[in-house]
């Protein structure tokens, strides 16, 4: 057993304030004896009806809760800040900073001894992981799970075939009565997307990195052994505070590195690497955009999930889930990295097999070769972009073309389907101020749809590049995280109608192929970027954010701030 509890520098004092700390709470029937002794768990929940990944949060944290009671700890239950990938205006990961804040502040402030991280949709997992490492106490995760899969006239359909859906919409061959009926099949039950997209890489990302139980990224929302997790997670994190196994003893580099070469063997979204960067940030630990190409470049995609590949996360987890991927990948993990339940990867993963090889295949029969994160670097991006070559088209992988450059969403919008559009299928979309100042909170509209007078001419991918982000659940030839964004006045800012873009995966190359002192006129001219945003958290983020390469956190909130509270109260 620990010896000191954190939570007793409130609730084990005497006089005025340990009779206020444990008075109050007992207003809710609490009995004395949960304050005297009892490790207390706080659990993190981003429960809310405007998320509905995390919907059913609330059941969850129940069996949570059973766990930690078994396990003879004191659990509180506490809101914080809930993003919802759906619905939030202009995007969740304006306020993704933002609600990491909440969570390292709540924690902080309060008598917690260690956490449960209950996250879901995109943005709430690296929110509370970063916000919890800046703290640093015993955590552990618990994922929401994917929605059970879409069906749609007999056939198995997910989040990634909205994009297939809506170009079919803008060319004619769907009407929107049929929209309306995919609509109804698209989302069957409770959870996260049903595909590879950024919530599953994210829950995949954590139990990579060793901070939930094993199997935790891939059951259903629905299925019971989802509640069976949470509660062994609520049973573990009461030994985790025993053990004082906090999130710096698991988060170390070699954890990283797992988390990279397992994100590039499943497919997993882009945006794993700005909240990667981000919780690396928190915790202290050095990592690079070109760790992202160093680490997976030599690691197959193994699962064949959609936008990769075919199937779906409710396929993953009945052919075994993520332990089953990291089995195949084994040789090139760090298998001695101690995880949440104590035990290393090797352990954890040692009986683990795929039980269907066309959803999670082998290591010496991939799924394709070509995976992760490819890093590019060049003129037009001087600071870096990423693409990820599983989603991509092979005959576009190396390119040059004309650009046909959108100063803003709007003007994309305003002319993207306008029949006078200069634009073959050679050309090359530009979307500028799409970045973390630009936008602002850098939006998942990186993935652009195309022309529609291309979409008429069975045109059905072209190269676009963006300062932005896409959607996890996004496929394509797309270019993305472009550093420096527009705003900062970037080569990326000077692109004009008709230049020529040379893009070279292999090699790693984005250049901008346009005289140096044309580019220099060019900028010369330029009006600097000016915010219109003048008050509050969005000013603040504007005036603080860091560029993509660095993973678009504050940079105020970059390392450690700790569990003292600088001050007592009463």
């Amino acid at each position: 057993m620990k010896k000191d509890l954190r939570s007793q520098n409130w609730f084990g004092k005497k006089g005025k304030d340990g009779f206020i700390y444990r008075a109050w709470m007992k207003n809710q029937g609490i009995p004395d004896y949960e304050f005297r002794g009892k490790p207390v768990i706080g659990i993190c929940n981003t429960w809310s009806e405007l998320t509905p990944c995390n919907a059913h949060f609330r059941e969850l944290a129940e069996s949570v809760k059973r766990g930690v009671i078994e396990a003879g700890g004191f659990p509180l239950e506490f809101p914080v800040m809930s993003l919802g990938e759906t619905l939030i205006k202009p995007t969740a990961m304006l306020y993704r900073n933002l609600a990491s804040m909440d969570v390292e502040e709540s924690i902080r402030a309060n008598p917690l001894d260690g956490v449960v991280l209950l996250c879901g949709c995109d943005k709430t997992t690296p929110s509370l992981v970063m916000g919890a490492c800046s703290v640093d106490l015993p955590a552990i995760v618990v994922s929401g799970g994917a929605m059970l899969t879409g069906k749609y006239n007999g056939h198995d359909i997910g989040t990634s075939d909205l994009w297939r859906f809506s170009e079919d919409v803008r060319s004619g061959r769907m009407s929107e009565e049929e929209l309306n009926i995919v609509e109804s099949g698209m989302c069957r039950s409770r959870g996260h997307c049903a595909v590879m997209g950024t919530a599953s890489s994210m829950a995949c990302m954590v139990e990579a990195l060793g901070l939930s139980l094993p199997g935790n990224a891939a059951i259903p929302a629905v299925d019971a052994n989802r509640k069976v997790l949470a509660q062994l997670s609520g049973k573990r994190i009461v030994e985790m505070v025993q053990e004082d196994l906090k999130l710096s003893t698991i988060l170390t580099r070699q954890a990283f590195e797992n988390a990279i070469r397992v994100n590039a063997a499943i497919g997993g979204s882009t945006n794993f690497v700005i909240h990667l960067l981000a919780i690396a940030g928190r915790i202290g630990i050095p990592l690079k955009l070109e760790d992202f190409d160093l680490f997976s470049r030599n690691i197959p995609l193994i699962a064949n999930l959609q936008p990769s590949g075919k199937y779906f996360m409710e396929d993953f987890y009945y052919a075994g889930g993520l332990p089953a991927v990291m089995k195949q990948i084994e040789n090139h993990l760090h298998s001695d990295c101690i995880t949440a339940n104590g035990r290393s990867i090797a352990e954890n993963i040692k009986h683990a097999k795929s039980w269907n090889t066309e959803v999670i295949a082998t290591a010496e029969a991939p799924i394709n070769t070509q995976s992760g994160i490819a890093v590019l670097r060049g003129s037009l991006c001087e600071n870096g972009s990423v693409i990820k070559p599983s989603a991509a088209s092979p005959q576009l992988m190396k390119h040059k073309g004309k650009a046909v450059v959108f100063e803003n969403i709007e003007d994309y919008k305003a002319r993207i389907n306008d029949p006078l559009l200069e634009v073959d299928e050679t050309s090359v979309l530009v979307l500028k101020n799409a970045g973390p100042k630009g936008y602002p909170g850098m939006p998942e509209v990186g993935n652009m749809g195309l022309p529609t007078k291309l979409l008429l001419k069975g045109v059905t991918d072209m190269v676009r590049i963006s300062d932005g982000r896409m959607s996890g659940t996004g496929f394509g030839t797309v270019i993305l995280h472009v550093s420096p964004e527009a705003a900062e006045n970037g080569t990326f800012a000077l692109i004009e109608d008709g230049d020529l873009i040379e893009l070279d995966v292999e090699s790693r190359i984005l250049n901008l192929l346009v005289d140096q002192a044309e580019l220099n006129n060019r900028k010369n001219k330029r009006v600097t970027f000016k915010s219109p945003f003048n008050r509050g958290y969005v000013r603040l983020f504007i005036d603080h954010v860091e560029q993509a390469d660095k993973g678009a956190d504050l940079d105020f909130l970059k390392g450690g701030s700790g569990s003292e509270v600088s001050r007592d109260s009463h």
